[in-house]
């Protein structure tokens, strides 16, 4: 009441309040200035390029490795170099038990139900050729059709072409509107078109060319609905969107490593316990063996009878630390800080008449991949005068040319943001956008 002193009990919980509110500003302070100063983890972007701050725009196609992912696969090197599942010494015993950590460290940070649903692989490339030789080489026959989208990359197009012409199973196609987006009344026309002999449907979650944030949830309901299986080439979202494969209902996803801050080499293949523990091993050998005579053999339990050979033990263990740094940022974090510096990237790229932006133009429905054309330069020309100013960016079809044949294009330039990048870094971009116009003419 008005007047009345606070009781002791009282003035505790309003301490502990205020102590709960400033140390959680704190923290959220902390993550934003480690997002603002992050690029000090990254060695290599202290580097010059043509004598000007490199400034790395090609995150789509691989990024950056921060200082502590360096020195995890150094110190494995050094202290824990062994071959796994096969000796009882100290050395094997410790990288056993680190490769199979990062199994399960992956698999929690996928939310899938152990890590007994996630075999690794070279990466998500192999990890798409998996399911289709294993999973569709076992359970597809002539006549089945599998449906992908009009803006896949073509490591989620090929291994379907290869098996259309194997076995004779149908391919078909979503197609994608002007604005970038998946035409989800295409895919419901396929599925009553062909009925139950729709086996599977593979999407990209995020275009690697328009920046397209596909509605995996909402495509899974409709798949699934259909009596179809659901695959999701995770590449470009796995480092930058919250991914929980069972509650947006994915039965297969592959992502890789090297997107994800990490090491080259490995990627992941998410995929049900039920259908991991139906296919046969798509390699043999060593590693993936439980029992060998003359009269055949037996396979190890899942993940390992998809892990034929000598696997790549270090940057798999290194796994573990990736997920550690994305998740010591907060992936809700990386999502807002990576969704402002598009909202800008975009902004300042429509102020500039000669550019013409491929994808959604809302900020909302897309992530990562910003590609354009600049009016009277090969976007081959423009990513080599950028790289004058040191901004390195991609040009090409991307691994995509079914969406770059749509859309009548021979080629595009593409930015593609990460964690590092800032609005500075747009600017960089932008001004050197202007002056290799200005020198075109």
């Amino acid at each position: 009441m008005q007047g009345q002193a606070v009781a002791p009990r009282h003035r505790f919980f309003c301490t502990v309040v205020t102590i709960c509110y400033n140390q959680g500003a704190d923290l959220l302070h902390s993550v934003r200035m480690s997002l603002a100063h992050i690029s000090d983890q990254f060695p290599v972007l202290s580097r010059q390029i043509e004598g000007k701050r490199l400034v790395y725009l090609d995150n789509s196609a691989t990024t950056q490795k921060p200082e502590r992912v360096i020195n995890a696969l150094d110190d494995f090197y050094r202290n824990h170099t062994a071959n796994i599942h096969r000796g009882i010494h100290t050395l094997s015993t410790e990288a056993s038990e680190m490769y199979e950590k990062a199994h399960a460290k992956v698999a929690e940070f996928l939310n899938a139900k152990g890590l007994e649903e996630i075999v690794f692989t070279r990466n998500a490339t192999e990890s798409l050729n998996l399911v289709a030789y294993a999973w569709g080489g076992t359970f597809l026959k002539k006549g089945d059709v599998v449906i992908t989208t009009e803006m896949e990359h073509h490591s989620n197009i090929v291994p379907w072409q290869v098996l259309e012409k194997k076995m004779g199973i149908i391919l078909e196609w979503i197609d994608v509107t002007e604005e970038g987006l998946l035409d989800l009344e295409s895919l419901k026309g396929l599925l009553k078109k062909h009925g139950h002999k729709v086996k599977l449907v593979t999407t990209t979650h995020i275009s690697n060319v328009l920046g397209t944030i596909n509605p995996i949830s909402e495509i899974s309901d409709i798949v699934h609905e259909a009596g179809a299986l659901y695959m999701v080439d995770a590449a470009q979202s796995a480092a930058r969107q919250v991914i929980d494969v069972q509650k947006m209902g994915i039965d297969f996803l592959a992502c890789s490593s090297h997107k994800m801050y990490g090491p080259d080499g490995i990627g992941v293949l998410y995929e049900k316990k039920e259908l991991l523990e139906r296919m046969s091993p798509w390699m043999v050998g060593g590693g993936m063996i439980r029992r060998v005579a003359k009269d055949g053999f037996t396979v190890a339990e899942i993940p390992w009878k998809f892990e034929a050979g000598t696997p790549n033990i270090s940057d798999g263990v290194v796994f573990s630390e990736v997920v550690d740094f994305l998740q010591e940022i907060g992936m809700e974090e990386i999502i807002e800080h990576e969704k402002d510096v598009m909202a800008y990237a975009l902004s300042e790229l429509a102020k500039l008449k000669w550019v013409t932006v491929f994808g959604p133009t809302d900020p909302e429905k897309r992530l990562g991949a910003l590609s354009f054309t600049v009016e009277g330069i090969h976007p081959h020309d423009v990513s080599s005068l950028l790289n004058e100013y040191g901004v390195a960016i991609r040009a090409g079809h991307h691994c995509a040319m079914p969406l770059h044949i749509k859309f009548k294009l021979p080629a595009t330039s593409r930015i593609s943001f990460g964690v590092y990048n800032t609005k500075d870094d747009v600017d960089v971009a932008v001004a050197a956008l202007k002056d290799a116009k200005t020198s075109f003419g």
